[in-house]
């Protein structure tokens, strides 16, 4: 049996075409995903995350101002995308995407998102293209249902995962590892529980090693009861914010590692894309597909 696939058509908002997001990368995503034949029954769509939910790791205030489209000019600026009502659609979408991945997860062991990895919003408001931080409300939500006690993030987006580690900074149940680019986004990083800095132009061979050194010792010692994994794919060699130097090959041997060693290990595993850029979405959006590759190949 594959792994559930979580998809929701309100992935994709409407933003200008000119805008460097590639908001369309999400359409393309499920066609991939579809046409590949990795989701034989369909979607699982979710269900948008509620105002109660999303409070359970972000400020009520900021939560009440995004989804009454009353967002503050400052923020909206941070956050970097017009916060229009296709927009918070898809912030709510998103984040009920991976709660309900975790929450498969936890019933067959292994499920993936088709967007999520939202890790630059913080407590009290959003930046870098993201609006909520749906892996911290997913393990909030799953928290306070007494689904789980603790949880591992383990976060491979070329950018340092500052929202999570801001949400976590003080919550000793939850650990957050960041695998990124020390030189790129943000300026100011956050002090996740693991931080692992890499140099401008690091190579499929030197990022798997550094991903290799601490992701089994993590697991063995903390062994939580569920991983979010964010499988960016940003530090791809032809990324726009990349900067790293991942190949395809590099990629997917990546995401194989993760989710072997957690699946391995037999903890449940939830999986959301994260970060990818550049005009074209075509080659984005088959990027993001090999987590979802990935993930049937284990299955099967």
């Amino acid at each position: 049996m594959l792994p559930p696939i979580v998809h929701h058509p309100d992935y994709t908002a409407e933003i200008p075409a000119d805008h460097r997001f590639p908001m369309l990368k999400y359409r393309r995503l499920a066609e991939i995903v579809s046409a590949d034949g990795l989701a034989p029954a369909g979607f699982v769509v979710p269900e948008p995350a509620t105002a109660a939910q999303l409070s359970l790791a972000h400020d009520r205030a900021y939560v009440d101002a995004v989804l009454s489209l009353n967002v503050p000019p400052a923020i909206e600026r941070e956050i970097g995308l017009p916060m229009n009502e296709t927009v918070v659609r898809r912030a709510a979408a998103a984040t009920g995407g991976t709660i309900l991945a975790a929450r498969l997860a936890l019933a067959h062991g292994l499920a993936c998102n088709t967007a999520g990895g939202s890790h630059h919003a913080r407590s009290d408001q959003g930046a870098g293209f993201c609006t909520f931080n749906d892996v911290a409300v997913a393990i909030r939500v799953l928290m306070a249902e007494g689904l789980i006690g603790t949880a591992l993030v383990v976060d491979c987006d070329v950018h340092q995962g500052d929202g999570t580690a801001e949400i976590f900074a003080n919550d000793a149940t939850v650990t957050t590892l960041s695998l990124h680019g020390e030189k790129n986004y943000p300026v100011r990083k956050r002090q996740s529980t693991i931080d692992i800095g890499l140099a401008d132009k690091t190579d499929d061979r030197a990022y798997l090693s550094a991903l290799d050194e601490i992701l089994a010792p993590l697991l063995d010692r903390t062994h939580p009861d569920i991983v979010f994994y964010n499988a960016g794919v940003d530090p791809h060699e032809e990324d726009r914010l990349g900067r790293l130097s991942l190949s395809d090959a590099g990629l997917a041997a990546r995401d194989k590692r993760v989710i072997d060693a957690v699946r391995g290990r037999g903890i449940p595993l939830a999986g959301v894309i994260g970060g990818g850029y550049g005009a074209d979405v075509e080659p984005i959006a088959r990027r993001h597909a090999l987590l979802h590759r990935a993930a049937a190949a284990y299955a099967g």
